[in-house]
Formats: structure tokens, C-alpha cells, sequence
């Protein structure tokens, strides 16, 4: 019905349904290419379900898709039907010709040639993969003779020459795209009695020659690769070039010529360290962007925070199936898979998960982050109302679930937090915020597959059944704070919620859901090493006599510390005392007025200035100084 059971993963963590000896996009198998299958209704031979068993095999060999990662089999929880699996290696051979490339990153930007010698026959073929919708591959120009191959939109490919008799065009239009940054083979052909053009597999184009006029194509200037005189250049990747049996040395010419680059590695080899958080490098023919569609993270280089403030009583959950999904239809969900194959959910259980996400609030207890199942199993993030983080898993075996307890440190303290969970079998890792990750081991009785998970929970936990006793009595009234950049796996439910995309309909909330970073960048300052650490004493080498233990005179470490502070008070009373003092006398001092000589004997001070100064005058006023010291 259109909806497959089995699937094979392949090098760009994509689904194919294709198996060997058929090929991409074609939902067959070697027998349904060959119409040969054990039951002419069905495509493989599997498909006939038959109490016999029945085998399908062949080759994979389109490369872009290889190698197989992992392999996918459903419809076997039946009585009697069972499946067996083998995957053979991947082999490489050819010669380093076919990957001769060149990357054209300007429109201007060409390589230039020898003038290609085709006069009565030319066959050139190449490989290209663009994002661009058009663009010339190749030019050579002659008198009035030419002959070229171009992109001439996103779905055609172009094949033009003159030979005398006047321009010939011939054109491929594919159904698909072929500008989708995939590797497209163009094969031309051209002799004195026709002419022909094919673009991958589609069908051949071809025209046929006249039967009287000009056949020999007469070319004088040099062959232009990726662009042609006054037109718009190619942007992208071409590839084994070879022009009439001969492949021309692309990488070469392109190390000394501006705005090509050798190869076709492009910009992600060297930059691609700076798309952070699991950030998927894409390469542009200009530069690079990075995919954040599978993190918790946004931004052009995913280092963006994506939080929300929580309301009391508000939550949000997340679905791991569509809305609607039978338990049968299951089987074919994908949505937990990580990059590891192993943490994939073909059979919906899981022995690893990787939980990720940062949180600050004032108020405990509260359920920060729970995960239900269609079993008994859950795993669950809290704050106990003591302020400390615990971490619990159920998954079966065990009368009680296993804890994990972080009681040193207070959480509910408005700080932001992050939180690291990791779980590979019986193994747990724990990290919190900057301090040193911790290792815990699940009891031996316990299972370690998280079986059938159904929803993830943020804030509150709204599940039907029996819920842990616990979390029942933590879960009200609710969490209020802040919580970003939650992942689990390759979700990131507040992304989801958040940002439109395509797990948005996984996604419900209660409430109103108002977007913040206030729970993201960690304000905990990682702890200083022994060594480098200016204030470590250590206890053995240590020649203070308060290390850790009491003063000969009773006054132990903590007294001699507040003591210190005490004369540290009084010494600035004192130097605010000296300042005022200072300043309450600055005006005061001693008086003096510059008395005439023989003041001594006269009867008063103005007689004896006039006395003494032969040019006195009534402006007694202008005599008088006086200096205030």
C-alpha cells in the first residue's frame, strides 16, 4: 500500500527503498526489474510471504548513496514469519581521472583550453552538480562555427553548434531538478551524419544531420570551461571531463586560476568545525551555511539558543509518532534515531539515549522533563523540593526505580543550569553545567532497553495510567522558570514548538508559550585545578598553623579571617576620620597684614603709612594687600 516495511539507511542518514540490482527511486527489487519474482503481484521475492524460504540479493551500487549504515526490518512479529539479513563490503576501483574536478565559485570564473580538435566527430562527456538554475559547462569558438553545453534552466541541458548550415540546438528536459546538489552525467555526441544528447538516464536525444552542406567543425579559439564569453558562467562542481577520449586535467589548471578551485571538497573541509552543536556543514559554491534542522540550536552557525519561559501549570508534549499512528504503522518511525545506527528505533526499543538542555527556576519540587512509554518504562528529570536534581530511570526488572541524586548542589537557585544525560547500555554519564562529568551503572537487574517510548514531557507530566509516586506529587503545581535547548536524541521539542518544521505536528502545548533565552548560558564557574588554584593549601606541605584545624590559642581559620576584616574596617574608619579632619580645617590659618616699617611708633596703622610711603594718595584701598595662608 505505498508504505514500506523495510528500508536501508544510507551515507546521508536517508531511507532507500531500492534494493540490489535495482536502483534510486525505484521501489523494486532484481526480481521486479527482471519480472521474474516468486509472486508476479509483488516486487521481491520476500514480498510473497511464503513458508519457504525466499531470498532477494544483488549489487548497490549508486554510489552517492553508499555505504548501507543500517538496515531495516519490520512486519516479523508475526508466528512463522522471520527474516535474515547480510551486508557484503564496499568496494571502490576506477581510476583518479573520474574524480579529476574543479569547483567554479564566481560567475566570471572559467578555465581555458587547448581549442578542441572535433571536426567531423566529437564526444564529450562530464559530471556536474550545481545549485545554480543555469550556466555554461563549455565553449569553443570558431569563425562562425561553435559548439557548446550549457544549463539552460533548472530542468534542461543544452547541446548547440554550427558547422556552416546554421545553428543546431538540441535539448534534454528532465522531470526532475537538476539543480539539487547531486551528481548529473551529460554525454554528448556529434558526427558528419547526426547528432545526439543524453542527460543520466533519461532518454536520448538526437537529430540528424542534413544530407547536403558543411560537416566539419572549423574552431580557432581556445576551449572556455565553465563559462562563455558575455553569458552567464557555471557555478558548481564538474567532473571527468573527457573530450574525445582524452580527460582533461581540471585540477591542475584550476590551482593557478582565479575563482576556481581544485577538487570538490568546497568550503566544508576547512570551516566546517564552526558549525557548533551538531551543526551540519552544507556546502555553497561561495561559501558554506550550516543545518541546524537537527539540534536544539539556531542561528548561522547553531550556537543560537532556542528556550521559553514556562508559566505555573503550563506544559508541553511532544509525540515520537504522528497524530493518528496505529502501533503497526510504528514499525516504519524513525524520529528517535540519533547519527549512531545503534540508537535507531526499528523496533521502537532503545539502549542508548543522549538528553541535553539547560534550566533555571526558584521553585521546587516540579518535574522538569519526563519521558512515557507504551510499557512501564519512563525516565524522568527533577527537582526535589530540598532544591537538589535527580535523575530517575524505570526500565523494568527492578522493584523501584533507579536514582540518581545530585545532593551537593542546589539547582533552584535562578541560576541557569545545563544538564548532560548519556546512557549506553547499563552505563550512565552525568554532567552538570561545567563541573566534571559522573559515572553511574544501572543495578544488574535492571533492563537496559527504554521500551517503546511514546512522549516526551516539559514542565508537567499529562499521561494516561500509572504514573511514579514521586513525580505524581512533584508534578503540581507545575514548573515555572526557563527551559532551552532541550534535545533528546535528534529532537528538539522546543525548536519544534518554536520554529515551523516538519515534527511541528508532533508538538502540543497547554498554555501560552513565550520564547526566551533566560535559561540558557550557564553562569557556573567551572572549579579551579589544585595546581592552579592561588588559595589551595596543601595539607601535607602546608606551614600554617590554621590549616583546617584550631589556633594554639583557641581561635580557629574562620575567626582569624573575620578578625582581619574587622581591622580592615577600622583602618578605613580611621582614614575617613583623617580626611574630614582635614577638610573641616582647610579655611583656617594665621592672618597677616603687610604692615608699614615703624608702626611701632605711630599712632595708628594708616598714619604710619603714610609715614613711610612718600606717594601715598587717598586710594589707601589699592595699599592694602592681604594674603590669607
Amino acid at each position: 500500500e505505498g508504505n514500506p516495511y523495510t528500508w536501508w539507511v544510507g551515507k546521508a542518514n536517508e531511507k532507500h527503498y531500492y534494493w540490489g540490482g535495482s536502483g534510486p527511486g525505484i521501489q523494486k527489487c532484481a526480481c521486479g526489474i527482471e519480472r521474474n519474482c516468486t509472486d508476479p503481484k509483488y516486487y521481491c521475492n520476500c514480498d510473497a510471504d511464503y513458508k519457504q524460504w525466499r531470498k532477494d540479493t544483488g549489487m548497490l551500487s549508486y554510489k552517492e548513496h553508499l555505504p548501507v549504515s543500517q538496515v531495516v526490518v519490520g512486519d516479523i512479529d508475526r508466528p512463522g514469519s522471520e527474516a535474515k539479513i547480510s551486508v557484503g563490503p564496499v568496494r571502490c576501483q576506477g581510476d583518479r581521472n573520474y574524480w579529476n574536478a574543479a569547483s567554479f565559485v564566481t560567475s566570471s570564473s572559467y578555465l581555458h583550453f587547448s581549442t578542441f580538435q572535433g571536426e567531423t566527430s566529437a564526444d564529450i562527456s562530464f559530471y556536474f552538480k550545481t545549485s545554480a538554475s543555469n550556466g555554461v559547462f563549455l565553449e569553443n569558438l570558431g569563425n562562425t562555427d561553435f559548439i557548446k553545453l550549457e544549463l539552460k534552466s533548472a530542468t534542461e541541458v543544452s547541446f548547440s553548434f554550427d558547422v556552416g548550415n546554421g545553428p543546431v540546438e538540441i535539448i534534454v528536459k528532465s522531470p526532475s531538478q537538476l539543480n539539487d546538489d547531486q551528481w548529473h552525467r551529460v554525454n554528448a555526441e556529434r558526427n558528419v551524419k547526426q547528432a545526439s544528447l543524453q542527460v543520466d538516464q533519461f532518454p536520448l536525444e538526437v537529430r540528424k544531420a542534413p544530407t547536403e552542406g558543411h560537416t566539419r567543425l572549423e574552431l580557432y579559439s581556445q576551449l572556455y570551461v565553465g563559462a562563455a564569453g558575455g553569458q552567464q558562467g557555471f557555478l558548481g562542481c564538474i567532473r571527468s571531463l573527457r573530450m574525445n577520449g582524452v580527460t582533461l586535467d581540471l585540477e591542475e589548471r584550476a590551482k593557478v586560476t582565479p575563482g576556481v578551485k581544485p577538487g570538490c571538497s568546497g568550503h566544508c573541509t576547512s570551516y566546517g568545525m564552526y558549525c557548533a552543536n551538531g551543526g551540519k556543514c552544507v556546502e555553497k559554491y561561495n561559501g558554506y551555511s550550516c543545518d541546524c534542522s537537527r539540534t536544539a540550536y539556531d542561528g548561522p552557525f547553531c550556537i543560537k539558543d532556542v528556550g521559553a519561559f514556562f508559566e505555573e501549570g503550563m506544559w508541553l508534549r511532544y509525540n515520537f509518532h504522528s497524530p493518528g499512528t496505529s502501533m503497526k504503522d510504528l514499525v516504519s518511525q524513525t524520529l528517535l534515531s540519533s547519527a549512531d545506527p545503534e540508537t535507531t528505533m526499528p523496533n521502537l526499543n532503545l539502549n542508548k539515549e543522549e538528553l541535553s538542555f539547560s534550566f533555571s527556576t526558584t521553585k521546587s519540587p516540579c518535574v522538569l522533563l519526563y519521558i512515557s512509554s507504551y510499557t512501564q518504562d519512563f525516565m524522568a528529570v527533577l527537582v526535589k523540593p530540598s532544591g537538589n536534581l535527580q535523575i530517575r530511570y524505570s526500565l523494568g526488572g527492578t522493584e523501584e526505580p533507579y536514582n540518581i541524586d545530585v545532593d551537593h548542589r542546589n539547582m533552584a537557585n535562578g541560576q541557569p543550569h545545563t544538564v548532560n544525560v548519556t546512557r549506553n547500555g547499563r552505563d550512565i554519564v552525568l554532567q552538570l553545567d561545567h563541573y566534571p562529568p559522573t559515572s553511574y551503572s544501572l543495578p544488574a537487574a535492571s533492563d537496559i532497553q527504554f521500551n517503546s517510548p511514546k512522549a516526551l514531557f516539559l514542565g508537567k507530566v499529562i499521561e494516561i495510567g500509572k504514573i511514579d509516586q514521586d513525580i505524581y506529587k512533584y508534578n503540581t503545581p507545575g514548573f515555572t522558570g526557563c527551559l532551552s535547548r532541550v534535545q533528546f536524541n535528534q529532537i528538539a521539542p522546543l525548536k519544534a514548538a518554536l520554529r515551523p518544521t516538519n515534527a511541528s505536528s508532533h508538538v502540543h502545548i497547554q498554555g501560552e508559550l513565550v520564547e526566551s533565552n533566560c535559561g540558557a548560558s550557564p553562569l557556573t564557574i567551572p572549579p579551579m585545578s589544585a595546581a592552579t588554584d592561588p588559595w589551595h593549601l596543601d595539607s601535607a606541605s602546608a606551614d600554617f598553623p590554621y590549616n583546617g584545624q584550631a589556633i594554639g590559642d583557641g581561635v580557629n581559620r574562620n575567626s582569624a579571617i573575620i578578625g582581619g576584616v574587622i581591622a580592615v574596617v577600622i583602618f578605613t574608619i580611621l582614614c575617613t576620620l583623617v580626611f574630614l579632619i582635614r577638610y573641616m580645617f582647610r579655611h583656617k590659618g594665621t592672618y597677616h597684614t603687610n604692615e608699614a616699617k615703624g608702626a611701632e611708633s605711630a599712632e595708628s596703622a594708616d598714619a604710619a603709612i603714610m609715614n613711610n610711603d612718600p606717594n601715598f594718595t587717598e586710594t589707601i584701598d589699592e595699599s592694602k594687600k592681604e594674603w590669607l595662608i
